[in-house]
C-alpha cells in the first residue's frame, strides 16, 4: 500500500504543474483557514466583556470594596465608581472597550449607575452563551433581548411614584443614596444638601426639564476635611489676588473682565529690536511706562476696582510695572483667568468681556458687595459675593485632607448632582437596594410564560440575569446571596414589591422606609443600555484586522 502510493505523489506534481497557473493555490488561502469560526469569535468576545464586569462587580454597592488604580506616570487613584474605574483601565479587546464605552454612555446620560450597568451587561451576556449552547440564533437572541429591554422599562414605571421637586427630602434621599456607595459615604449627610441647593439655584423649578452642569463650578482645594466643603451663592476663583501691596479685600466692587493685555507690545518672533545707546534705551522704557499708566489711567476712570485679566499666551498679560501702577489706584487684580472660564464667570457677575481698551466703559462692568481673597488650607482663592443681577450659577468650594480623597469627593459630587439632574429630566422615583430589579425578575417570568417557543426562552434568561443586582449587593455585604435572593423573591412574589437589601442591618425590609430611592431614569438607562450593548456583541460573527 505504501509502495503504490508513493509513486502518485510525482505525478500529481507533473499534472499541476502541466495545467499551469490554472490550479496554482490561491495566495491567500492561509487567511481563511485561519478565521476563527463565528462562534469561537463570539465566544471569545463573551469572555473579554465578563471579565470587565467581573473586575467592577466587587465595587457595587453600599459595601461594595474601592479600587486602587496606578498610572504609568506613578499617580494613584482609589475609587469604586465604575466609569472612574473602566476610564482609567488598559483594554486591548474590542468587545471589553465596548464594555468601557457603556460605562461611559451611562455616566453621559444618567451620571449614576456606572458600575450597575456593566454589571448587568455581564450578566446578559452570562446568560446569552448559554442560549447559543442550546442552539438559539444570536438574532433571535438579540430581538428578544430588545423586546424584554422594553417591557422592563414599561415595568419600571409602572412600580416607580412621581416626586415634585419642591419635595426636598425626596431630593436629599436620592442624593444621599448615590453618595452612601462612595469613599466619602460618611459625609453624605453634608454632601447631599450641597448637591440639591446647588442644581436647584441653577434651574427654575417650575419649568426645568435639564440641568446644564457647567453652571455650577466645582472648585477642589487641598487643605481641611471633606466637612469642609461649602456651597458659595456668587463666585470663587481658583487664583490669588496679583501684586504684593495691592488690596485683598474690596466692598462695593466694580468689576471689569479684560481679554487685552497690560504689558508693553512685543515684535514678532522673526524681528528685532536693534537699540545702538542707551538714550534709545532709556526712550523705550519711558514710553513703555507712558503705555501702561495710560490704560491703567483709563481703567481708573471708569471707577473699576476689581480687575479680571484673561490669560495670555503671546505676551505677559501682565508685567510688575502694571501690578505697581493698579496696587497704588487700589485695584485689586486677579491674573490668568483661563479662557474656559470667561463665559462662566460673565454669567455668573452679570459683567461682559473687554477686547479692547476702547470698550472699556462703566456698562461693561459688573457689581458685587464683596470681593476678598480667603485663605484654604495651604493656598488662597477669591471670593464674590452679593453679585447684583447675578445669573443662574453657582460655585462649590470641595475641600480634603489629601489629593486621593478630594478627588474622589469631586466625583462623589458629580454623581450627586447627575442623581438630581435625573430627577429634574424624569420626575420619578424608585426603590433601591435591588428591589426594581427583582420586581423585574417576578414580572418578566410571568410575562414570560405567555409567550411561546425560543422568546420564551430569552425572556426568561434575561429576566434571570437581572438577578445579578441583589446577589451581588449581597454578597458584597458579607450576606449569604442565595439565602438573601430566594427571600427577597419570596417578598416580592407576595406583593411586596419595595421589598429591597438593607446592608446596614444586614436583613430585608422595606427599603423606602430606610429612605433608599433611586431616580428611574438611572434604572431605565441602565437596563437599556446594557441590553443595546449586549444585542451589539452577539450579533458580531468575526473580527476583521486591517493595516
Amino acid at each position: 500500500m505504501t509502495q503504490s502510493s508513493a509513486p502518485s505523489a510525482p505525478s500529481a506534481a507533473t499534472s499541476s504543474s502541466a495545467a499551469g497557473s490554472v490550479l496554482k493555490k490561491p495566495s491567500n488561502v492561509s487567511a481563511f483557514k485561519d478565521r476563527s469560526k463565528p462562534e469561537h469569535v463570539r465566544d471569545s468576545n463573551i469572555i473579554a466583556a465578563k471579565s470587565i464586569a467581573e473586575a467592577v462587580r466587587t465595587s457595587l454597592g453600599p459595601k461594595g470594596m474601592d479600587k486602587m488604580i496606578q498610572s504609568s506616570d506613578g499617580s494613584v487613584t482609589i475609587t469604586n465608581d465604575g466609569a472612574t474605574i473602566l476610564k482609567q483601565m488598559q483594554v486591548s479587546h474590542p468587545a471589553a472597550k465596548m464594555l468601557v464605552e457603556l460605562s461611559k454612555a451611562q455616566d453621559i446620560e444618567a451620571g449614576d449607575g456606572t458600575t450597575t450597568v456593566v454589571v448587568i451587561a455581564g450578566a446578559l451576556l452570562d446568560a446569552s452563551s448559554k442560549l447559543l449552547a442550546k442552539g438559539i440564533h444570536p438574532t433571535v437572541i438579540s430581538e428578544s433581548f430588545q423586546r424584554a429591554s422594553a417591557k422592563a422599562r414599561q415595568v419600571l414605571q409602572g412600580i416607580s411614584h412621581k416626586v415634585e421637586l419642591s419635595d426636598r427630602q425626596s431630593l436629599l434621599q436620592s442624593a444621599s443614596t448615590s453618595l452612601n456607595s462612595k469613599v466619602v459615604s460618611q459625609f453624605s449627610s453634608q454632601l447631599a444638601p450641597i448637591a440639591v441647593d446647588a442644581v436647584m439655584k441653577v434651574i427654575d423649578p417650575a419649568t426645568a426639564t435639564n440641568v446644564d452642569l457647567r453652571d455650577i463650578k466645582l472648585i477642589k482645594k487641598l487643605g481641611g476635611t471633606v466637612d469642609d466643603t461649602e456651597l458659595i451663592d456668587g463666585l470663587v476663583l481658583d487664583q490669588k489676588a496679583a501684586g504684593f501691596d495691592a488690596p485683598k479685600k474690596v466692598e462695593k466692587a466694580k468689576i471689569g473682565l479684560i481679554q487685552f493685555c497690560i504689558s508693553p507690545p512685543k515684535t514678532d518672533m522673526e524681528n528685532n529690536v536693534i537699540i545702538n545707546d542707551y538714550t534709545q534705551m532709556d526712550r523705550i522704557l519711558k514710553e513703555e511706562r507712558q503705555y501702561i499708566l495710560n490704560i491703567v489711567k483709563k481703567i481708573k476712570a471708569s471707577n473699576c476696582n476689581v480687575l479680571l485679566i484673561q490669560k495670555s499666551i503671546l505676551r505677559d498679560a501682565v508685567n510688575e510695572l502694571a501690578l505697581h501702577f493698579l496696587s497704588k489706584m487700589k485695584i485689586m487684580v486677579v491674573k490668568d483667568i483661563e479662557r474656559d472660564d470667561i463665559e462662566f464667570i460673565c454669567k455668573s457677575l452679570a459683567c461682559k468681556p473687554i477686547a479692547s481698551l476702547d470698550h472699556f466703559s462703566g456698562e461693561m462692568l459688573g457689581y458685587a458687595d464683596l470681593v476678598e481673597e480667603v485663605s484654604t488650607g495651604s493656598s488662597r482663592v477669591v471670593k464674590f459675593t452679593g453679585v447684583a443681577n447675578p445669573g443662574r450659577t453657582v460655585s462649590v468650594l470641595v475641600r480634603g485632607s489629601n489629593r486621593l480623597v478630594l478627588d474622589e469627593a469631586d466625583r462623589s459630587i458629580h454623581d450627586a448632582l447627575c442623581v438630581i439632574r435625573c430627577l429634574v429630566k424624569e420626575r420619578a422615583l424608585i426603590a433601591g437596594g435591588g428591589a426594581p430589579e427583582i420586581e423585574l425578575v417576578i414580572r418578566l417570568s410571568e410575562y414570560a410564560n405567555t409567550l411561546t417557543g425560543m422568546e420564551q426562552y430569552c425572556f426568561r434568561a434575561f429576566a434571570e440575569a437581572l438577578e445579578i443586582v441583589p446577589y451581588t449587593l449581597a454578597e458584597n455585604a458579607g450576606l449569604n446571596p442565595i439565602a438573601t435572593v430566594t427571600e427577597l423573591r419570596n417578598r416580592h412574589a407576595q406583593g411586596q414589591y419595595t421589598a429591597g437589601i438593607n446592608v446596614r442591618k444586614g436583613l430585608i425590609t422595606d427599603i423606602l422606609e430606610e429612605n433608599v430611592v433611586q431616580p428611574l431614569l438611572v434604572s431605565q438607562s441602565a437596563i437599556s443600555l446594557a441590553s443595546e450593548t449586549v444585542r451589539s456583541i452577539l450579533k458580531i460573527d468575526d473580527i476583521i484586522n486591517t493595516a
